[in-house]
């Protein structure tokens, strides 16, 4: 997609998704805290959380990547489909920088006709060549190897993220009351699994699930 190409379209996609991921983050983490829910422990459970943010660590990813834009639409696809089909491995402070360096990875891989190797990402991501590796089996077990975006699937979660992109720009975006608000939002449609249906079918009623 060409205006994916622009560098400010892309600056405030990386902002949105890194906002969008700390809501999710915050808001599993409270949900541990406070209702004592069972999470399984993963290789992507850190034992402490990072102490880089994950608006950071995105944006660390997106300079040296050097993967075509739209794999960060697909990383979030994959992330999507990975909590849909590992309810117990929600997303949180504690997993999701290994999420993301693993889903911008596996999406560079399948998209990009050359792209760096796990060594180059496991220093990108902070973690080791071994640790990269099993991430990046881990996650494709986790997302049953369900790999192939088609262009309606992919269409339908950028429209999805431009919109609420939109919604956050002024004058929309009157207080910061109103930002958290969209951005809870958002977040709650990936957490709850149902931002999208991979039946390509149901596409349009799950984006109106989602708003």
């Amino acid at each position: 997609m060409a205006e994916l190409e622009d560098p400010t379209v892309m600056a405030k996609l990386i902002d949105f998704l890194s906002c969008l991921l700390q809501r999710v983050a915050e808001s599993n983490d409270r949900n541990l805290s406070v209702h004592l829910q069972p999470h399984k422990i993963s290789s992507f459970h850190g034992l402490t959380r990072p102490s880089i943010s994950i608006q950071s660590y995105l944006d660390r990813i997106f300079k040296y990547a050097n993967c075509s834009p739209c794999c960060f639409v697909i990383a979030y696809v994959y992330l999507d489909r990975f909590v849909q089909r590992q309810p117990s491995l929600p997303i949180n402070s504690f997993n999701v920088h290994r999420l993301l360096i693993t889903s911008v990875l596996v999406s560079a891989k399948f998209m990009d006709d050359t792209y760096y190797n796990n060594a180059y990402y496991a220093k990108v991501g902070g973690i080791s060549t071994t640790e990269m590796n099993f991430l990046e089996v881990d996650f494709l077990f986790g997302l049953g190897f369900h790999l192939n975006v088609t262009p309606t699937t992919f269409h339908s979660y950028y429209s999805y993220l431009q919109r609420q992109m939109l919604l956050l720009q002024p004058p929309l975006m009157s207080t910061a009351s109103t930002k958290s608000e969209l951005l809870l939002s958002s977040s709650r449609a990936l957490k709850s699994h149902f931002c999208f249906d991979e039946d390509e079918a149901s596409h349009k009623k799950q984006q109106l699930a989602a708003v």
